[in-house]
C-alpha cells in the first residue's frame, strides 16, 4: 500500500501560474463581484486539491491508531513514517530527527520545557526583537519558572534588520541557548542565521531557529543553517496547521521532555506527546510532494524542491520589486523593511497614513483583495515601529499569485492613498 502522500503526480511547471492556480478550489471564491486575490499567505497560505485530497484519503480509507496488528493501523504506521521522510526531504534533515506536533508554538513551549529542566539561574537565552512571540514567550517562561536570564538583542528600525554587534554583545560564556527566527515574518527580513550560529556555537551554546516564515520562500537546509534545532509551520507552505520540529539526533534522546512512562525512550516519538493529528501531519508531506511536483518527476525530492524554490524566488523577487517600487511612489504609504536589494522574502508590510491598518484592510477586501493587518503575533517589531494602534498591513506574494493580482492590488492601494 503506498500513501496518497507520496505517489502525487507532476501537476505544472513552476512558472506556469495559470496551471498553479487550477489546483486550488479556494481560487474560485468571489467576492462582491470580485474574484478573490489571497495576499495573506504569511498568515496562512491556500491548499491545492492534492493534499485535501490526502487527508480526505488517510480519513476514509486509512484512519487508525498506530502499532497495532491490523491492516488500517499498519497503513497509517507507513504513512507516517513517508510523511516524517517527507519533511525530513523538504529540511535537509535526517527521518529520524523530525518531529510532528499541533503547531510550531506548541512545539517550541514543549522543547523549552525540555531544555529548562536543566537550567536555572544564571543561565542564559538570547531572543531577538525581530521574532514572533512564539519564539520569545517560551524562553520568557522560563524565566518565570527556572530562574534564566533571558538577553534580547535590538533590530535596526531604520532597516528592519537584526543589529549583529548587538547580538555578538548579548552571546556571553553564560548562554545556554540562541532562539533566532530565520524571516521576520512581519518585515521579511531575512537573517544570516549561520552567521548568528557561528557566534553562539563558539560561546558553548545551542541554536533554535524559528522558521515559520522562512521555510516558505527559501529551501531550508538544516547542516548549512548549522542549528540545533528548527521548527517550521506546513500551514504556511501549502498544507494544513499543523507543526513540524528538526532536533539534531546526537541531541534528541538526551531531551528531557514531558512524556508518558509507556512512551517510546528514543527517536522522534518521544517528543510527539499524546496521539498526534495523523491526517495533518499525511497533509504536510502532501504540501512537501506539491511543492516538488511542480519541477516534475525527474531526480530525488530534494533536487525537485531545490529546482522549484529556485523559480519561485525569481517570481517573487520580480514582484516584490514592483510592489516596492509602486507603492513606494505613493502618497501617505510608508513600506517597512528592506528593500528587494537586501536578503528578504516576498512579504511586505506598509502604512497608510491618517488610516489604520484594518481600515485599509477593510477597503482593500471590498474589492476581493485579501490581506492581513494587525502585529501578526510580531509584537515588538510593531513597537519599536511606534505602530501599535495603527498596525501594519501585510501583502505576500505566493505560489499562486499572479500578476495580474499584483496590478489589482497597487491599483487598490493607490485609490485609498489618493
Amino acid at each position: 500500500m503506498k500513501s496518497a502522500a507520496t505517489t502525487l503526480p507532476p501537476i505544472a511547471s513552476v512558472l506556469d501560474v495559470a496551471g498553479i492556480r487550477k489546483q486550488f478550489p479556494s481560487l474560485e471564491r468571489r467576492h462582491l463581484g470580485y474574484d478573490v486575490a489571497y495576499f495573506d499567505g504569511p498568515g496562512g497560505t491556500q491548499v491545492p486539491r492534492a493534499v485535501g485530497d490526502a487527508i480526505t484519503d488517510y480519513l476514509y480509507n486509512h484512519n487508525a491508531n498506530t502499532h497495532w496488528a491490523y491492516p488500517a493501523s499498519a497503513e497509517t504506521d507507513e504513512m507516517l513514517a513517508a510523511s516524517r521522510l517527507a519533511l525530513a526531504d523538504f529540511l535537509g534533515a535526517g527521518e529520524d530527527e523530525i518531529a510532528f506536533g499541533a503547531n510550531m508554538t506548541t512545539l517550541t513551549f514543549h522543547l523549552a520545557r525540555a531544555l529548562g529542566r536543566g537550567w536555572g539561574p544564571g543561565d542564559e537565552v538570547v531572543v531577538t526583537e525581530l521574532d514572533h512571540h512564539g519564539n520569545i514567550a517560551p524562553w520568557q517562561a522560563l524565566v518565570r519558572e527556572r530562574g534564566i536570564t533571558l538577553r534580547v538583542v535590538r533590530m535596526d528600525t531604520s532597516t528592519g534588520q537584526l543589529d549583529f554587534e548587538d547580538l555578538a554583545r548579548n552571546i556571553t560564556d553564560r548562554c545556554r541557548l540562541l532562539a533566532i527566527g530565520a524571516a521576520s515574518n512581519a518585515l521579511g527580513t531575512i537573517t544570516d542565521i549561520r552567521k548568528a550560529a557561528t557566534l553562539a556555537h563558539a560561546a558553548g551554546a545551542l541554536v533554535f531557529v524559528d522558521a515559520v516564515h522562512y521555510a516558505p520562500h527559501v529551501l531550508v537546509d538544516v547542516r548549512r543553517l548549522d542549528c540545533d534545532f528548527l521548527a517550521c509551520s506546513p500551514y504556511k507552505f501549502y498544507g494544513p496547521h499543523s507543526g513540524v520540529l528538526f532536533v539534531r539526533r546526537e541531541l534528541l534522546d538526551g531531551l528531557d521532555v514531558p512524556k508518558l512512562l509507556p512512551a517510546p525512550d528514543i527517536g522522534p516519538e518521544r517528543l510527539e506527546t499524546g496521539t498526534q493529528n495523523h491526517e495533518c501531519i499525511i497533509g504536510a508531506a502532501a504540501a512537501v510532494d506539491f511543492l516538488a511536483s511542480l519541477a516534475g518527476s525527474t531526480g530525488t525530492r530534494r533536487s525537485r524542491l531545490a529546482a522549484t524554490f529556485d523559480a519561485l524566488h525569481e517570481r517573487a523577487l520580480a514582484q516584490t520589486t514592483l510592489l516596492w517600487e509602486q507603492l513606494e511612489a505613493l502618497p501617505r504609504v510608508t513600506l517597512y523593511g528592506p528593500p528587494p536589494s537586501e536578503p528578504r522574502t516576498s512579504t511586505l508590510s506598509l502604512t497608510v497614513s491618517g488610516l489604520s491598518s484594518t481600515e485599509v484592510a477593510t477597503r482593500l477586501a471590498e474589492r476581493g483583495l485579501f490581506v492581513s493587518n494587525g502585529d501578526f503575533y510580531a509584537h515588538t517589531i510593531v513597537e519599536r515601529l511606534g505602530l501599535l494602534d495603527e498596525g501594519l498591513l501585510r501583502i505576500g506574494c505566493v505560489c499562486y499569485t499572479s500578476d495580474d493580482e499584483v496590478a489589482r492590488l497597487i491599483d487598490g492601494l493607490r485609490k485609498i492613498a489618493n
